[in-house]
């Protein structure tokens, strides 16, 4: 029963803290930040068409949230006629306990919605229901008395199932009626179920609130008494959830180091099964491992020991199968939504500086800003690090990259080439050492942009070609290939892989990436020999890998990169030197749509102009390509994700267009990341989006409802407005990504990796729309603002259950779903 009930004020937890985000980055009144709001503020028929169909949606979730009370009621009062009867199923006092209040709940909300229900049916401008919220949210004493009584009712019930059989299958089959327009007559619902439904209702509605006041004109007499209703409710909500722990707060640490500091940085150790961000230290003669004492205001900040390890006495460890510690990974999901909410703060941050008196306000979005961007940090890296002492105890390291796992392994065994011996600490030089690791760092904080100083340069958004050109220095030949690391938020991920040039000294393989930037300042290149020889093989941490024969990084300058030229440049690595060219796109000019002058080719030309000309429902590129990622490009890590060598894109593209007879054997032969490559460049360069630019804002507004009713009814109501060979080239599109999705643990591409890769392509406005003004505002609110939503509206769909185009083209009032 504890469980149940810490579930139940988690999930009020998790609501409230939305709510909390909602007001907190508003102006001061009670609207959201969203850029829908400000882009429609002043539209007034448009709010008040999504108010409408907000109100819909929040209609058909109050009509099933009746029928659940309903369903409730029914055993009731049998039972209550049989307590006084020689053979009860249960006592007076038993039914009255398990069914407090629910008539109670009952009879307040058939009251509003049949007050509801005829201004929704006869709908105008000048319809007015603020009132019927007010009196709903004044009512809500009832649901404290319901919350008060819950965890006694549930215990209740469970005793009375476990004594009564009678009642027990009662309780497991109650009916509840579906509604009025629905082909389903009822669904079998259990008691606990329904008797959690009112806890549920009360954040239900102070969602729509949120909704209905983003709608409603503020000149519009509802407008004040919704926004009184929110406040009840608000506070009701916390009245409620006020004895919930304080949500963890993120880890920081700085650093430091003595003997002579070599190299220090921070690290996430795997300690008991869970993650630690640390402060490492490498001296000349021991690595030791810190992590930052908490002290009282105003004293000086000390680290704390936590190990050392005399370098003499370190070792590598290889970990076999058996006794390998199990690392949690955290669903990429929950790490992307992570980089969305810093997005955003980044961007609020942004104006608050402009704003007069904002300087308050960006103090306090930095602190939260800091404690997300930690928390990303923490659980971003997976790649395992173990390390040794001579006497048994092991210790392991998680790193976002194998450059850093190199750099950190190159600078201990440099070490440990000289003679070194072995020593011992006593406590109080261990204690001067750790002591003096807070003058000694050099790496003086975590590496979030938080802890930046102002002038310091953001770093660049937009698409990065690169052409992995040729490498030159082996002494001897190998089968040899390079991968690009960029950073974002904080640690460097893999964007692209070469190809393997076989059996050389002299690589030459000229291959163009576009890699997309995030805020990125740092390019690496690493330069791996692939080995083909199982027995060969090396198994270090517990992973197969090639051995890296070089490595290096540059900046990327904005000065040198930004120009339209290619930038050529080489980077020497261990004797290896690999050369490359690189430029710069920002993200507004990738951004724009440009459309095909020859309407004879696909790329660029309208998508309703192509199936018309080929007599088809879906352009024959989209089916094609399709077909073949399906076919042997499903199980590809980071399918959709990893770069395409530009030039094969570039010659499908061509293909396509002129429409060559040898299609089909190119698709055959040519590597699967250049055929995605090709179906995501076909949609990039639509001259209109595939959801169009007449219905971007309504998707945009849709997707910031905060109730799910209201949501579904709005978004399917925008999807059904799209034109035929757009919907249905978006639900064949949607079906496929969802079975890419569903080889995940092979691909490693779940349903948020795919809204990020495709999201923007499908949305993105065209050119002549971003200008209008009234959408977007400038390059930057693209990115910061609209991809954001792009994303999570494709995400939506990819989330919701099959789409049927014949029951999407029914034309009803509103989509009824479960409450």
């Amino acid at each position: 029963m504890e469980e149940e009930e810490e579930e139940v004020l988690c999930y009020l937890d998790r609501v409230l803290e939305e709510e909390e985000e909602v007001f907190e980055y508003g102006d001061g009144e009670l609207d959201a930040i969203t850029p829908t709001h400000r882009q429609f503020k002043g539209d007034t028929e448009k709010g008040l068409e999504m108010k409408k169909l907000v109100l819909s949606g929040f209609l058909a979730s109050e009509e099933i949230y009746i029928n659940q009370l309903e369903a409730l009621l029914l055993p009731m009062r049998p039972l209550k006629a049989t307590a006084t009867t020689s053979q009860p199923v249960l006592t007076i006092q038993q039914v009255e306990t398990i069914f407090y209040k629910i008539q109670d709940i009952f009879e307040i909300h058939k009251e509003f919605y049949d007050a509801l229900l005829p201004n929704i049916q006869q709908w105008d401008e000048k319809v007015t229901v603020g009132h019927l919220f007010q009196k709903l949210a004044s009512q809500l004493g009832v649901y404290k008395a319901f919350v008060d009584n819950y965890k006694v009712a549930l215990e209740t019930a469970e005793k009375c199932s476990q004594a009564n059989i009678q009642f027990q299958k009662i309780s497991e089959n109650l009916k509840v009626k579906g509604p009025k327009d629905s082909k389903d007559c009822s669904t079998t619902v259990t008691m606990e179920a329904l008797l959690y439904k009112p806890i549920d209702r009360v954040t239900r509605s102070t969602l729509v609130l949120h909704d209905l006041l983003k709608h409603t004109p503020k000149d519009h007499p509802d407008y004040p008494l919704l926004q009184d209703a929110l406040r009840i409710s608000q506070n009701f909500l916390s009245s409620i959830n006020e004895e919930i722990d304080p949500r963890r707060t993120a880890v920081t640490t700085p650093k430091g180091e003595a003997r002579q500091l070599v190299k220090d940085g921070f690290l996430v150790e795997l300690s008991e099964s869970s993650r630690k961000l640390r402060h490492v230290f490498i001296f000349t003669d021991l690595l030791l491992c810190a992590k930052m004492k908490k002290t009282s205001a105003g004293r000086h900040q000390q680290y704390e020991c936590k190990w050392y390890i005399p370098l003499a006495d370190l070792t590598f460890q290889t970990l076999d199968e058996t006794d390998s510690p199990h690392i949690q990974v955290l669903p990429e999901h929950e790490i992307e939504e992570m980089k969305i909410k810093i997005s955003v703060l980044k961007n609020e941050i942004q104006k608050e500086k402009k704003a007069p008196k904002g300087q308050s306000r960006v103090e306090r979005l930095r602190k939260k800003m800091n404690e997300q961007e930690s928390w990303l940090l923490l659980q971003s890296p997976t790649i395992p690090f173990s390390i040794n002492n001579n006497h048994g105890k092991s210790y392991l390291f998680l790193l976002s990259s194998d450059y850093e796992r190199s750099e950190w392994r190159e600078s201990i065994q440099k070490l440990q080439r000289r003679d070194l011996q072995a020593c011992v600490l006593s406590s109080v030089e261990l204690q001067v050492l750790t002591s003096s690791c807070f003058k000694l760092r050099t790496v003086h904080n975590i590496p979030v942009t938080s802890n930046k100083d102002d002038e310091e340069t953001p770093g660049l958004y937009g698409f990065l070609h690169v052409i992995v050109r040729s490498a030159k220095g082996f002494n001897e030949s190998a089968n040899l290939y390079c991968t690009l690391e960029v950073d974002s938020f904080g640690y460097f991920v893999s964007k692209a892989k070469t190809r393997v040039f076989r059996d050389t000294t002299e690589p030459q393989w000229n291959e163009e990436f576009e890699i997309e930037l995030e805020g990125s300042q740092y390019l690496r290149i690493l330069c791996y020999e692939k080995c083909y020889d199982k027995s060969q093989l090396n198994k270090d941490d517990n992973e197969i890998v090639d051995k890296i024969m070089g490595k290096g990084q540059v900046q990327l300058d904005p000065q040198t990169v930004q120009s339209k030229n290619w930038h050529m440049d080489v980077i020497e690595m261990n004797g290896i030197k690999v050369e490359f060219s690189m430029k710069f796109t920002s993200r507004d000019l990738s951004l724009k749509r440009t459309p095909s002058k020859k309407q004879s080719g696909v790329f660029g030309v309208k998508i309703n102009v192509v199936t018309k000309r080929e007599r088809s429902k879906v352009p024959y590129i989209v089916r094609q390509c399709i077909e073949e990622v399906e076919k042997r490009g499903i199980d590809e890590v980071g399918i959709y994700r990893i770069s395409g060598v530009a030039t094969d894109i570039q010659a499908l593209k061509t293909a396509f267009d002129t429409n060559t007879k040898d299609i089909l054997m190119m698709l055959s032969d040519m590597d699967i990341n250049a055929i995605a490559g090709t179906l995501k460049l076909y949609f990039r360069e639509l001259p209109e989006p595939l959801l169009t630019d007449h219905l971007y804002p309504s998707f945009m507004a849709g997707i910031a409802l905060s109730d799910p009713a209201a949501k579904e009814n709005c978004m399917m109501h925008h999807l059904r407005h799209l034109p035929e060979p757009n919907l249905i080239t978006f639900l064949t599109l949607l079906e496929h990504l969802k079975r890419v999705a569903e080889k995940e643990p092979v691909n490693k591409m779940s349903l948020h990796n795919l809204a990020t890769v495709f999201g923007p392509t499908l949305l993105r406005p065209s050119e002549s729309e971003t200008t209008k003004g009234q959408h977007i505002t400038s390059a930057s609110d693209i990115w910061s603002h609209d991809v954001m939503a792009q994303v999570q509206v494709l995400l939506y769909y990819l989330q919701h259950p099959p789409i049927s185009l014949a029951e999407l083209k029914r034309n009803t009032l509103y989509f009824s779903t479960d409450g």
